[in-house]
């Protein structure tokens, strides 16, 4: 027998246990990047893999569980208002798009398996089944964002919005880190790769959950929670080494393939005199942009804010990257580096709409 209170109460503690196995994930995921910078990809079963698909699973048994109450009980002719069936399973928007991205991830990890065996045990960011699961990812994490409207309507929504959007945002940087790469590898104009797909993917994650949380803050905020999450992981990964030695095989790897995305990262550290994986500049660029896109009001004045960010990370980034030595070779020349600053202003005003386009649809669904 169902009481009425408890559908909430289990959706808040599904949320918060959601979140927690989602930051354990990308706790996996940051140390299993070092992991491939730094010993290498042996098998499929290493430790950060290991933790990365545990949590994966926490995460979605979790959202899938309360799928199964909500079905049971409208079996039992105590269906919630706020339901809707999709392929069976009765529940809430949100938990919908939790459970179905987590079973994406799910899908992912076999073909990424099946990749490395085809194709070797190198590793690229931008891989297809990396891309389908990190696709898969933040189709969950908007879940979140969606359960933190479902089931909150005080102050505790905005910690549940920010929690959520830190971990949107997460993943966007890991998607963007490897363009830096690409400034590497062709220089002129694609010396602002990173700024261009970090004003559109960064000016979405800020400016949505700015806009569904009605806070002028959120922006800077998320940047905050993501350096810190960063820094995080960067923890877990020394104390995983430290616990497991596991026996480097980087260095005849890279020998094997001096042009590999591992080989360029050793080539592009050892030049910045910076260790592998272990650098927080690329988090530490988006707290100024996200800073004056909070003064500009994402809220008030949402094109000014996408449009300050936007700009604002090519600038900021740009006087990063010039100093770095290994990108001496990729700089752009003045025209190409208006062409970068006018695309990146572009992207993140298509970031921002769409942002605030889909703010305004979960809301109305919430």
């Amino acid at each position: 027998m169902y009481h009425g209170a408890v559908p909430l109460l289990l959706r808040r503690r599904a949320l918060w246990a959601l979140l927690a196995a989602k930051l354990v994930g990308g706790w996996g995921v940051g140390w299993d990047i070092r992991w491939h910078l730094v010993i290498g990809r042996d098998s499929f079963w290493i430790a950060p893999h290991l933790m990365t698909y545990l949590a994966v699973s926490a995460a979605a048994l979790i959202s899938l569980g309360v799928l199964v109450v909500e079905t049971r009980r409208a079996r039992h002719g105590a269906a919630s208002p706020d339901s809707v069936a999709v392929a069976g399973l009765r529940g809430t928007r949100g938990f919908h798009l939790a459970w179905w991205g987590m079973a994406i991830v799910i899908l992912a990890a076999p073909i990424d398996d099946l990749w490395h065996r085809l194709f070797g045990i190198d590793v690229t960011l931008w891989s297809p089944p990396h891309l389908l699961g990190l696709a898969g990812s933040q189709v969950s994490n908007l879940g979140s964002l969606l359960i933190a409207l479902e089931v909150y309507r005080d102050g505790a929504r905005w910690i549940a919005l920010a929690a959520s959007g830190i971990l949107l945002l997460g993943v966007f940087y890991i998607l963007v880190d490897q363009s830096v790469q690409t400034a590497f590898r062709r220089g002129g104009v694609f010396f602002f790769t990173s700024a261009i797909l970090g004003a559109l993917a960064f000016t979405f994650a800020l400016m949505l959950a700015a806009r569904l949380g009605g806070s002028r803050s959120m922006p800077l905020a998320l940047a905050v929670g993501a350096l810190l999450v960063q820094m995080s992981i960067i923890v877990v990964g020394d104390i995983g080494f430290a616990l497991l030695h596991p026996t480097p095989a980087i260095e005849a790897a890279i020998a094997a393939d001096p042009t590999s995305p591992v080989a360029i990262a050793h080539e592009m550290a050892r030049r910045n005199g910076l260790v592998p994986g272990r650098s927080l500049t690329t988090r530490l660029i988006p707290l100024v942009p996200a800073a004056l896109m909070t003064l500009a009001d994402p809220l008030r004045r949402w094109r000014l804010a996408a449009g300050v960010f936007g700009l604002a990370l090519a600038v900021v980034s740009a006087g990063v990257f010039l100093r770095w030595p290994a990108l001496s070779h990729a700089l752009p020349s003045p025209p190409e580096a208006i062409v970068g600053l006018v695309v990146a202003l572009a992207a993140s005003l298509v970031g921002g709409w769409s942002a605030v386009k889909l703010a305004d649809a979960m809301r109305r669904n919430a």
